[in-house]
């Protein structure tokens, strides 16, 4: 199979890419912004694409007429997304749908990567059936590129997940782990919200539930997280047990501490029993996936 996937500068590309280049019956394309960041492999080829040119993205589909696609680019800082609307209506919104119409027809199957926060943060634990309600102008941006997916014409899937983590294999902007780490290793306080609840994924376990889906060929939303919900706080005091740092440098605060200017919903969280019985998704625990970050230090 010929499979394209977008963003793989990305914490998560880099991760998918290097799966994907370890089973030799995919032709795998990469493509992202600016220099390669995903591992250099004769098996992978890497194209240089702002999927915000139509007239190149387009050509780009049409030429290579991938039999997957894998979206993975977005622009995802909340606050970014908040301050800069337009821009991130054209990242999220248009340019999906810019790919959408350059696969229609070509029997590509299109896996689209969201978010958690395309939920209110209400209810909690949610499931695939539960209407999306965002808080937020990225958490609208990854809804209405949803709808735009669901619409499209062949086949589709949608995988979502929650407060992603992990070691990047090249350079990339700090995650929660990365940063609580860094912080307390160089003896700095820092504040971890409390009163926020969220199911933390591995960026390998996410990688992998994309794996089974476009093995698997399989269709429909899917909901790919961690199965331990906690808040960011918690989260923040396990990764300085684990790696014997001070926890007193870290401090639980509110939401209402911070100004910022995208509003993140209190509860989300994901009730993964359909990706665990469809797919055959199984996610590592919190304790292993530092345990694995650990060996990659």
């Amino acid at each position: 199979m010929k499979i394209l996937v977008t963003g793989t500068n990305g914490l998560l590309g880099q991760h998918l890419i290097r799966k994907l280049a370890g089973m030799n019956h995919h032709q795998v394309i990469a493509t992202g912004r600016g220099v390669q960041r995903v591992p250099r492999d004769a098996s992978v080829n890497y194209i240089n694409l702002d999927i915000t040119e139509v007239r190149q993205t387009r050509n780009i589909i049409r030429k290579l007429a991938p039999d997957i696609l894998v979206h993975a680019a977005a622009m995802t800082q909340v606050d970014d997304c908040e301050r800069d609307q337009k821009r991130s209506l054209q990242v999220n919104v248009l340019a999906t749908q810019t790919l959408l119409e350059a696969c229609s027809g070509r029997n590509t199957h299109f896996i689209f990567l969201s978010t958690d926060f395309v939920f209110d943060g209400i209810k909690g634990n949610y499931n695939e059936e539960d209407p999306v309600n965002p808080v937020n102008w990225y958490g609208e941006t990854k809804a209405l590129a949803e709808k735009k997916v669901a619409e499209y014409s062949g086949a589709w899937s949608i995988a979502r997940t929650c407060l992603l983590y992990g070691m990047p294999l090249h350079s990339y902007r700090s995650n929660i782990i990365s940063w609580v780490k860094s912080s307390l290793e160089k003896g700095e306080h820092i504040r971890v919200v409390n009163d926020q609840v969220r199911t933390p994924t591995n960026v390998m376990d996410f990688a992998n539930g994309i794996l089974l889906i476009l093995e698997q060929k399989a269709t429909g939303l899917f909901h790919l997280s961690g199965n331990e919900i906690m808040t960011p706080y918690a989260l923040a005091i396990s990764v300085a047990e684990y790696f014997s740092l001070d926890k007193n440098l870290i401090e639980a605060v509110d939401s209402s501490t911070f100004s910022q200017l995208g509003k993140r919903p209190l509860k989300t969280g994901f009730d993964i029993r359909k990706a665990i019985r469809v797919l055959g998704f199984s996610p590592c625990g919190l304790q292993s996936g530092l345990e694995e970050i650990n060996l990659k230090i």
